[in-house]
């Protein structure tokens, strides 16, 4: 008679097929832009030739350096997309809690491919470079160019989004926080394609705000998983 060895329902499922936790993958989302945010300032503050009233933060990725921005572009992506994921379990059933996730994870996507797509030197940056524009873009330029249109629109509707969410949920602070998040980015986006005076500065506290902000949101729900 041959014996029937039963696994009972509560045995414990194999680490190798676990899914990542709820809280793991927020923790993904916590560290995204401050991460990004380091990374971006320390090289804006030591990198010789680089004036942040004058560069945009992408122009970092340019020179003999050039791949730790290229790398941080893509590690954030990365951290965004499954920090996305945390999102949408975490707002499970609640107004936004489609939408917001599925723009933050079009962000993260729009950030690895910015970092794939490098911008062209430009005014000076990297040092030899001349002064002023270049008279041509390269194509992966105009890519990058793309991305980043693309990743600051996911971005600055998710924290539109994030409002409604939260205004509906009747706190009114983060609503209004989300919006304000999502305005300076709208703001220095549009400063900066303007070629206004200092656009690179308005458009990067626009970006690390709306940013830090997904940040913010994601350790809240965090505490609460």
């Amino acid at each position: 008679m041959t014996a029937t060895v039963q696994t009972p329902a509560h045995a414990a499922v194999a680490p190798s097929t676990r899914a990542p936790s709820t809280r793991a993958l927020l923790t993904c989302a916590i560290a995204s832009a401050p991460l990004w945010g380091a990374v971006s300032l320390a090289q804006a503050a030591t990198r010789e030739g680089f004036d942040l009233t004058r560069h945009p933060l992408s122009t970092l990725s340019n020179g003999s350096l050039g791949w730790l921005q290229i790398t941080n572009f893509m590690v954030a992506g990365a951290l965004t997309i499954a920090g996305a994921t945390g999102l949408r379990r975490a707002l499970s059933d609640t107004p936004g809690g489609t939408w917001a996730p599925r723009l933050i994870r079009v962000n993260g996507l729009g950030m690895i491919a910015a970092g794939a797509f490098v911008m062209d030197p430009a005014d000076g940056f990297p040092t030899g470079t001349p002064a002023g524009m270049p008279e041509a873009l390269t194509w992966h330029s105009y890519g990058h160019m793309a991305a980043g249109t693309i990743a600051f629109t996911a971005l600055i509707a998710a924290c539109y989004v994030l409002g409604r969410h939260f205004s509906r949920a009747g706190n009114r602070g983060h609503a209004i926080a989300s919006r304000v998040a999502g305005t300076a980015l709208l703001i220095g986006n549009g400063w900066s394609m303007t070629g206004g005076k200092g656009g690179s500065l308005t458009l990067a506290v626009g970006a690390l705000t709306a940013m830090l902000w997904i940040s913010v949101v994601a350790a809240r729900h965090r505490r609460a998983a």
